[in-house]
């Protein structure tokens, strides 16, 4: 274990609050609830920002950027919607301070009260929508495919870094259609946009499929949704795409001039992902050492360590590598070479191990006189000697190779962990172990209710394409024509 991490079987919290703040991802700052990012974690969510982004630009949408501040009004305008997130909003009601008349410090000036609160924005529909009234007359002004990358602040009580935050940063996709067909067809783009990345990026197996009208996105007609597993049996959901019917053209009075010559409201979607991907991530693929991270998001893919006795051993080892390096880097490979003579290689196979680099090459004295390289892989943990000729070609192919791997490895821990139930007392019994339980229900929102209540677990999805099986509800024994996912979930 490296320096003393704890198991994931000892304590699964514990674990992976530690390899956050021991690989150097993020730690806590000093306002409540909130994290700083640090480089390394950044990096991984550069990587993630720039795949995703280029997803969106070739299914035809372009970035642009909204106001952090919600007037109250435009929250309140869609009223299932503004009580969704009236629970999570932070208000801003004053804009200025001034100093303190006993001397002591600053006091919110009475006379900067603001005529009307601005909310600190939970997600962007209202804004945006106010804004879409101005850019939206006719047909031709339609599909109108917009995306920005942003904070959002929803006030949290109990926080973890990345999975739940006061602030955290995401991608929100916002979108207009002259039908309700189109705007379903972006929705359901959207979810295999999001499942793509999760699954070829992330190496992250997910179930795609629906939210129950109680796990819908507050005013939303359909809530799409991509949920994983993660190594403790919990569930995450890991993206959402929403179809948001009229709800916000009505709220917010968008109307277009339709190819009839008709006004008619605009069909809107949204759909979003956050740095908790970072979180699933690290909770579906990373052990008892430290992280495990894909290489496509890895910040470094290859590291290089010297070993030696000597400054001339180093010189000699640093020529015969530089050319290495440099056909690495030409392949398009992240590649560090490590000959910071600070810490010895030892510390540095254990530190790169930590921070979950997949690739890593030791090179010594004995190596170069025998023209080999040892090649170390993070998934497998496992060692072989190559020859230094050919090294950049096996270590491209074996990227791949454990890309793959760790989804293979997290693909096969779900189907191992997921069970047919058909009685509430095996549900009770499975629900404890954990894992995704496959189980009828009544589409009744009672049932769910009281399924959570006693045993803390929720209708996670009722799987996409599903095929429709009829049977009786696990809890009421009610008629049920599918099964629907149920787990406890972050």
């Amino acid at each position: 274990m490296a320096k003393g991490l704890p198991t994931r079987a000892e304590n699964y919290s514990e674990w992976y609050n530690e390899i956050v703040k021991r690989a150097g991802l993020a730690e806590n700052s000093a306002v409540r609830g909130c994290m700083v990012i640090k480089p390394y974690g950044f990096a991984i969510w550069e990587k993630m920002q720039r795949a995703l982004d280029d997803m969106f630009k070739e299914t035809g949408h372009v970035n642009a950027y909204f106001p952090l501040f919600v007037p109250k009004s435009f929250l309140e305008k869609e009223e299932e919607h503004a009580e969704g997130f009236a629970k999570e909003c932070a208000v801003v009601t004053h804009y200025r301070l001034k100093a303190n008349p006993d001397g002591k410090g600053l006091i919110v000036d009475p006379a900067a009260k603001l005529e009307e609160e601005l909310i600190v924005r939970p997600t962007s529909e209202a804004v945006i929508w106010n804004t879409y009234k101005n850019w939206i007359q006719s047909w031709r002004d339609l599909p109108l495919l917009i995306n920005q990358w942003c904070n959002i602040v929803r006030w949290e009580m109990r926080t973890r870094l990345f999975l739940r935050t006061a602030e955290f940063l995401w991608q929100e996709g916002h979108t207009a259609h002259a039908t309700e067909q189109e705007a379903v067809e972006e929705a359901e783009r959207m979810l295999e946009v999001y499942a793509t990345f999760a699954e070829q990026w992330i190496g992250l197996p997910v179930i795609r499929g629906v939210k129950t009208p109680n796990e819908r996105f507050a005013g939303a007609i359909e809530t799409y949704c991509i949920e994983a597993m993660m190594q403790d049996g919990k569930a995450l959901q890991a993206g959402t795409s929403h179809f948001l019917g009229q709800n916000f053209a009505k709220a917010f009075d968008v109307k277009f001039v339709n190819k009839e010559n008709q006004l008619e409201y605009a069909w809107a979607t949204s759909w979003g992902v956050t740095t908790r991907m970072i979180g699933a991530l690290i909770m579906a693929h990373s052990d008892d050492n430290g992280l495990v991270l894909p290489p496509k998001l890895a910040p470094i893919q290859v590291v290089i360590v010297p070993i030696y006795k000597s400054p001339e051993d180093l010189a000699s080892i640093s020529e015969k590598v530089a050319p290495i390096v440099d056909e690495l880097k030409a392949a398009g490979i992240s590649v560090k070479y490590d000959d910071d003579d600070q810490q010895r290689s030892g510390w540095k196979f254990a530190e790169y191990e930590l921070k979950g680099v997949p690739v890593r090459l030791g090179v010594g004295m004995r190596d170069l006189e025998a023209g080999t390289v040892e090649v170390a892989r993070r998934d497998t943990l496992s060692k072989e000697s190559r020859p230094l000729e050919g090294i950049v070609d096996h270590v491209n192919g074996l990227l791949d190779e454990i890309q793959a791997n760790i989804y293979k490895k997290a693909l096969a821990f779900r189907e191992e962990n997921t069970f047919r139930v058909d009685t509430w007392d095996e549900f009770k019994e499975q629900i404890e172990k954990g894992g995704f339980i496959s189980a009828h229900w009544d589409g009744t929102a009672e049932t769910e209710e009281a399924v959570k209540n006693e045993t803390k677990a929720t209708i996670r999805c009722i799987p996409l394409n599903a095929a429709a099986e009829a049977g009786k509800d696990v809890y009421s024994g009610k008629e049920s024509a599918r099964r629907v996912i149920f787990a406890r979930a972050y």
